[in-house]
């Protein structure tokens, strides 16, 4: 009998990137053993210190994958002078800070100062922390050009710029901010930038800023999380806070992140679940940013079941072990649907994400199933099943997307103006 020869494939670790026993150190100490794909791709390119252009699901390490390299080069680098060299610019507040919190764990043994400026809160302690010299800047693009105007920081010396989230700061307008901010960076530097989908816009922004980009995507262009289990429930609109309570309370979910189209509507669904009975708690733009915090902390300790939020709050949300997403409002942006269920199945768990869809609703649902080239099986609850009489979504006149979203902000706008009228009338 011949004799078997057995081949082991060696496992890649991160000592294989040779960074830098402190970042190994700090690695270890985070309780991460192998690199994710994204890492694996993204860590060799970004030391060669080669422009990258970098798209993987949101949940797959891609902090990390920037972070690690940026934090081996200025190991590695020679100069000892505490100098702005690297500015990461990211959409939100929320997104900012998780960020930050990456680049201070994964350098907490070495003496690499990383700082944080975003809005919503004072610039006093920002300035005091930019004059007393950082080596690091995770910044939201408003609060970044507020510091330029008042010439509170420099970004003539950055030798690396990222833009984390950039599809996310397109779609929320911040491409002027990009233009404004560009004009105060050097020309020669090295740009990363990382998305959780390539849209048509970013290959156009990607052109501008990158250059002979190494491109890295790790997944199928516009796909969901495989281990994301999409369940689509037909329910009238005026039934869908009474099924979310429904759900949440009878499967006895202990979080659950649900989300809306409008902050209106955030703040009234949390109003309303909690007198079902599910302390719930709403977080949108409008919102301080110390309350935006008590509203996060609450829901990761369990004190609150269902956190109600907007696309633009939840982007940088990062909840370990968060198992269920409730679509209760479908996105205008049929990509938001891939970040909001991408909430959930993240570090390699597994996640339900349920969409609630009212027939004036399905044509986003067709829009969001084209764009994933799947057919997304809508089905009934018992009891929650539509009402065949009333006036279905094909007997009404479509709209168009940017008609939608100029109806819902202005009955938002027509709503606050009302409240403010009110609270004037009181006095």
């Amino acid at each position: 009998m011949p004799h078997l020869k057995l081949f082991l494939v060696k496992q890649m670790t991160f000592t294989s990137f040779s960074l830098d026993d402190l970042l190994l150190k700090a690695i270890k100490a985070s309780s991460y053993n192998e690199p994710t794909e994204i890492q694996k791709q993204s860590i060799p390119l970004i030391l060669a210190k080669h422009d990258v252009m970098a798209r993987a699901q949101t949940g797959t390490g891609k902090t990390a994958a920037f972070a690690l390299p940026i934090l081996q080069n200025y190991i590695t680098s020679s100069s000892s002078e505490r100098v702005l060299k690297t500015l990461v610019l990211t959409p939100t507040r929320e997104l900012a800070q998780q960020v930050y919190k990456s680049f201070c764990q994964y350098g907490q043994y070495t003496s690499i100062k990383t700082g944080i400026v975003y809005g919503g809160v004072s610039t006093k302690t920002q300035i005091q922390e930019l004059k007393a010299g950082i080596d690091i800047l995770i910044a939201t693009p408003g609060r970044l050009l507020d510091l330029l105007h008042t010439k509170s920081v420099k970004l003539d010396k950055i030798e690396v710029l990222v833009f984390d989230e950039a599809d996310r700061m397109l779609d929320m307008g911040f491409k002027d901010e990009i233009d404004r901010i560009s004009q105060h960076l050097p020309e020669h530097k090295q740009t990363l930038l990382f998305s959780a989908t390539f849209a048509d816009e970013i290959y156009q922004m990607s052109k501008k800023i990158l250059i002979n980009p190494k491109i890295v995507e790790i997944d199928e262009k516009n796909k969901a999380a495989d281990d994301v289990e999409q369940i689509v429930y037909g329910v009238d609109a005026d039934r869908k806070r009474e099924l979310t309570s429904y759900l949440i309370g009878s499967k006895n979910w202990k979080q659950v992140l649900v989300f809306t189209r409008t902050k209106q509507c955030a703040d009234e669904l949390a109003k309303e679940m909690t007198k079902d009975g599910v302390k719930s708690v709403a977080i949108h733009g409008d919102k301080s940013q110390g309350a935006r915090e008590k509203a996060l902390l609450e829901f990761k300790e369990g004190k609150v079941r269902a956190l109600i939020a907007t696309d633009v709050a939840a982007r940088g949300i990062d909840i370990k072990g968060l198992s269920h997403v409730i679509n209760y409002e479908l996105p205008y942006n049929a990509e938001d649907y891939i970040h909001r269920i991408g909430r959930t199945a993240r570090a390699g768990n597994s996640g339900l994400a349920i969409s609630l869809v009212s027939t004036d609703e399905e044509w986003l649902l067709t829009a969001i199933e084209e764009l994933l080239d799947t057919k997304l099986l809508q089905q009934w609850l018992p009891g929650y099943e539509p009402d065949p009489t009333k006036v279905s979504a094909s007997e009404k006149r479509p709209i168009s997307k940017k008609k939608a979203r100029k109806n819902a902000l202005s009955q938002g706008d027509k709503v606050r103006s009302k409240k403010r009228t009110s609270r004037s009338r009181r006095r």
